[in-house]
């Protein structure tokens, strides 16, 4: 594989390439969801490009940044099993030379949800992306489901920003108790990802009152929230909104919708949601 670690080495690569490059941007501590990404992109795509860079930008001081899981040596050798032409390792001061002051910011859908919680997370998501995109130049950018909010706005940049580039929703990969597969997942015991599975199993009886037909958004958000009250789990929300503007519903739900959830276990913050399409159920 070849490893490239500027951006003035990177365009030089780049200028020899042509036909479709697929891109798949991620924070190192690679899982099963991170290599479904790449398998795709291998899939559709002529070239294959996988960033590793562990975004400042999107950690607020009291958040993980110091201790978010890093393992270089096992990434490279999960990405070895793949056709990847070349795997983009920046240091900081390339993406944020010294004086770096500025930054892409989505103001509507990164209000809400992940948005509140985590006032800073989308501006250093949406910069780092659009320098990435800058860099890469790539016709397809792979983002997984699991994170719904944050394709959403990254599809709401490149619209905006006229990026030539298709962005391709995967599925989220779940381990076998259907906990998504999370590089946070790796801070919890085997104890705690057995109680962390309960997440899913309280979004899946939210689905389950809605596939039998039920439509008020404040009944769906309490069956959900019913499961986790009953374990150590601390909600931060639990959310019924418009899957294409997150405005949360107060009656009953139409149309598609973003059904998710964030959690903490301890110090651990953990998220998930499905969507769903009344018009497509009937």
């Amino acid at each position: 594989m070849n490893i490239i670690n500027t951006i003035q080495k990177f365009r030089v690569w780049r200028q020899g390439i042509s036909g479709s490059i697929g891109f798949v941007p991620t924070m190192g501590a690679l899982h099963n969801g991170h290599l479904s990404l790449v398998e795709e992109a291998n899939k559709m795509c002529l070239h294959t490009v996988v960033s590793i860079y562990l975004n400042p930008a999107q950690f607020a001081p009291e958040e993980d940044l110091e201790t978010y899981p890093q393992n270089l040596k096992y990434d490279l050798e999960a990405l070895s099993q793949f056709q990847i032409d070349t795997i983009l390792l920046p240091m900081d001061l390339e993406i944020y030379p010294e004086g770096f002051s500025t930054y892409v910011q989505e103001t509507k859908l990164s209000i809400f949800l992940e948005g509140k919680s985590r006032p800073s997370f989308f501006k250093g998501v949406t910069t780092v992306l659009a320098k990435l995109f800058n860099i890469v130049q790539p016709t397809h950018a792979f983002f997984g489901e699991k994170d719904a909010q944050q394709l959403l706005i990254v599809k709401k940049m490149v619209k905006d920003m006229a990026y030539p580039i298709e962005i391709i929703a995967c599925p989220t990969i779940r381990q076998e108790n259907g906990l998504a597969i999370s590089s946070r997942n790796r801070y919890l015991s085997k104890s705690e990802q057995k109680t962390a599975s309960i997440i899913f199993q309280a979004l899946q009886n939210g689905k389950n009152l809605i596939i039998s037909g039920e439509r008020n958004a404040q009944i769906i958000r309490d069956e959900i929230t019913k499961l986790i009250q009953n374990t150590i789990l601390q909600i931060d929300y639990v959310s019924v909104a418009d899957a294409d503007t997150l405005i949360e519903i107060s009656g009953n739900i139409s149309n598609n919708i973003l059904v998710s959830i964030a959690v903490f276990l301890g110090k651990i913050r953990l998220i998930d949601n499905f969507n769903y399409s009344i018009s497509s159920s009937k």
